[in-house]
């Protein structure tokens, strides 16, 4: 079965009660039992819930996985990963990622005795460098958030499996459209099933998919004991959103090319971070590991200023200024203060998060109403 067609069938099947065609929503917490221990597969729906479970059938299709697991939150999803370490461990870490998994590296697990290595990956040798015999897992972004970084998973891979380490791999700009990092050799497919993947801005949820068995046994123990497992309506509304996944992401990538070499041509901006330009680092990469180059373009202005990034995206009209991405309809964000602002600000700009630097999420309007907003804000 073909990506396009997995999007609609994939992992599912009609619902025994009445043969629904879209899985109903299973709005309950428990379920009765014939006697004790004896039930149809659901006993609570934190455990199970038939809806969840048909999403995560969905999340593991679309991915080339096995088993596929529903949180609460892209966070909560990365917080299973990391309750697989324990004291004393150590993490390899993309120096450039979404400011929430830094916090949540650095304000919560470094305190629980792991310590992270957060470093450049552009070029997987540089990896082998922090491996030592503490090493468990490394963790990457690719395309990176906000400065759309591209990382070589297969290299990436190869030195996983020569130390015996876990890979990880956040998938959430690329999604499995574009990118499908476990037939790359990731052993965990992360999402912030929020972006993308919903692509509606209606839900908060975050995804895992692996392939190996026993993996998939620790984490979802994790998310039993743990309980960070998103709700059936929201499930519903990822099974749906999943459903249009691939014409959206045409249309975001076809969108995203356009503004990328829109911007590239204006006279007020600086540098554009996209890696569909040729002279983008790893570009070949980028060609070699993806479908299309995706809808998430960042840049920076000429004027270098906090100030007048304000200005920049105050004036937008079809853009809304707001955090996330990923939706049918275009956000901007200024990632210094936003997404980004809980990494400190001589880490951020080591990286090129500078207070210049505006992160736009592409959406599916009409590509010359998008161009004309920001033609007018820039001035």
């Amino acid at each position: 079965m073909k990506f396009n067609t997995k999007t609609i069938h994939g992992g599912q099947e009609n619902d025994k009660a009445y043969n629904a065609v879209m899985p109903p929503i299973y709005q309950t917490s428990t379920y009765a039992q014939s006697t004790p221990g004896g039930h149809k597969g659901y006993a609570y729906s934190r455990t199970h819930n038939p809806t969840r479970h048909a999403l995560e059938n969905a999340f593991a299709s679309i991915e080339n996985g096995h088993y596929g697991l529903a949180f609460g939150s892209g966070l909560a999803a990365i917080d299973a990963v990391i309750k697989l370490l324990k004291a004393g461990d150590e993490v390899i870490s993309t120096n450039d990622l979404y400011g929430g998994t830094y916090r949540l590296f650095t304000k919560i697990f470094e305190d629980f005795g792991i310590t992270f290595h957060f470093i450049g990956m552009e070029n997987a040798r540089n990896i082998e460098a922090y491996v030592t015999e503490k090493t468990k897992l490394i963790w990457v972004e690719t395309p990176t958030n906000p400065m759309m970084n591209i990382i070589d998973i297969k290299a990436v891979a190869a030195v996983a499996k020569k130390h015996n380490l876990l890979l990880a791999v956040d998938n959430t700009f690329a999604t499995p459209y574009l990118q499908q990092p476990l037939d790359l050799g990731a052993d965990i497919v992360m999402h912030s099933a929020t972006k993308y993947i919903g692509g509606h801005s209606d839900l908060v949820m975050g995804a895992l998919v692996v392939k190996d068995q026993e993996l998939s046994k620790r984490l979802y123990f994790i998310q039993n004991a743990s309980g960070a497992i998103c709700g059936p309506q929201d499930s519903f509304l990822a099974l749906r959103g999943i459903k249009t996944l691939h014409v959206r992401m045409q249309r975001h990538c076809e969108n995203g090319k356009a503004i990328a070499y829109f911007l590239k041509t204006h006279p007020k901006v600086d540098k554009v971070y996209w890696p569909g330009f040729e002279d983008h680092p790893n570009h070949q990469i980028a060609k070699e590991q993806m479908r299309d180059f995706g809808g998430m373009v960042s840049f920076t202005t000429k004027e270098d200023s906090y100030e007048e990034i304000v200005k920049v995206v105050e004036k937008l009209k079809i853009f809304t200024l707001a955090e996330s991405l990923g939706g049918v309809e275009s956000l901007a964000g200024h990632p210094a203060s936003m997404t980004h602002a809980s990494i400190p600000k001589k880490e951020r700009e080591k990286i090129g998060v500078k207070d210049s630097l505006i992160r736009l999420s592409i959406g599916i309007e009409d590509i010359d109403d998008l161009i004309e907003d920001i033609k007018q804000a820039l001035g």
